[in-house]
């Protein structure tokens, strides 16, 4: 699992608006540094070949960029503004997530492999994972000492917001992004609704301590999710057994050969001059969504309709770039890097 560096949780302890505010940034900026490496290992995927595996990781992904959107909608109840259009907001990889992991654990852009999802498995492990048996294995228990995870942190956000005063809040949506335009989105107006908020992004990421699955009942929560792919077999329930889920739905299995071998860490250094315009036209298309969702966030709500067709425009340069180019031969790792300008 996950463990973030105890200076995020003895900061926000000290209580008050502002060590919240910085927190839910923080919360902000490590949604989103899942996702090139989400998206990295999704784009790498020959859907013809790793249908089941492609439909895990896209939806894990899509969800991400919602629990951003909510920590980003109780930053802005409170009268803070989500900053993401800044060189710095993207990580570097190979490099640790945003808040720093006390293991040290470095994160590569690589395209799908096992090792990869557990990487993914590590990110999305909740404190105490349930106990679900599989048709081949059981999964073993984890015993870490003083765990600080995620689930962790986003707990400790909810108990400062219980110190808020209730006039801490704008009574009125301000900057708020609602289900209306994005699923399961909550508007946040109160301390009631932010608890509402954050929950969603817990149990989505990590299930209940009593079920694995998500908050609305409709998929499996994150990590479970993902243990499919690791386990071979789909999750479904199980009556009778303790937790009454299992593993033992239809298989699902890895096939390498619908892997496109694109390069772990890219860098750009190394790319042909026709590599290195594809890899800037989409960066720059990265960038422009960034900006996008940037001003969705900060009061311009009309900008959503922008940033999801910037997404697709991504989805369609990386697929490009990493399913071998023009020649069938030449695959090409995006970098993932901030480019405001389109450099050809």
């Amino acid at each position: 699992m996950i463990q973030l560096k105890r200076q995020l949780f003895r900061a926000l302890a000290q209580g008050g608006k502002e060590a919240i505010m910085i927190a839910l940034q923080q919360a902000i900026e490590l949604e989103h540094s899942t996702l090139p490496l989400y998206l990295y290992a999704l784009y790498s995927l020959d859907a013809s070949k790793n249908k089941d595996i492609v439909e895990i990781v896209q939806s894990v992904a899509i969800e991400e960029m919602l629990h951003l959107t909510l920590a980003a909608n109780v930053l802005n109840a409170i009268g803070g503004s989500p900053s993401l259009d800044r060189p710095d907001f993207i990580p570097k990889y190979p490099g640790q997530l945003p808040g720093g992991v006390d293991k040290g654990t470095q994160y590569h852009l690589s395209p799908f492999t096992m090792t990869q999802l557990a990487a993914f498995l590590e990110i999305e492990q909740p404190e105490n994972p349930l106990d679900i048996q599989s048709k081949k294995l059981g999964l073993a228990a984890v015993n870490d000492d003083e765990p600080i995870t995620i689930g962790q942190f986003y707990d400790q956000i909810i108990a400062q917001l219980k110190t808020l005063p209730a006039s801490a809040f704008y009574a009125s949506p301000r900057n708020q992004i609602g289900p209306d335009q994005m699923d399961h989105c909550v508007v946040v107006t109160d301390l009631a609704s932010a608890i509402a908020a954050i929950n969603v992004i817990i149990d989505q990421g990590e299930g209940t301590s009593t079920s694995p699955e998500e908050i609305f009942g409709t998929d499996w929560a994150h990590y479970y999710r993902y243990q499919q792919i690791q386990k071979g077999f789909k999750l479904e329930a199980a009556p009778g057994q303790t937790p009454p889920f299992s593993f033992s739905g239809d298989p699902i299995t890895l096939d390498t050969s619908g892997v496109y071998a694109v390069p772990v860490d890219p860098d750009a250094s190394t790319y042909t001059p026709a590599q290195v315009i594809a890899n800037n036209t989409f960066n720059y298309t990265y960038t422009s969504l960034l900006k996008s969702l940037h001003d969705t966030l900060n009061g311009q709500p009309e900008r959503l309709d922008t940033a999801i067709g910037l997404m697709m425009s991504l989805k369609q340069l990386a697929k490009g770039m990493m399913s071998g180019g023009a020649d069938g031969n030449t695959f090409t790792g995006p970098t993932f890097e901030y480019q405001p300008t389109l450099i050809s």
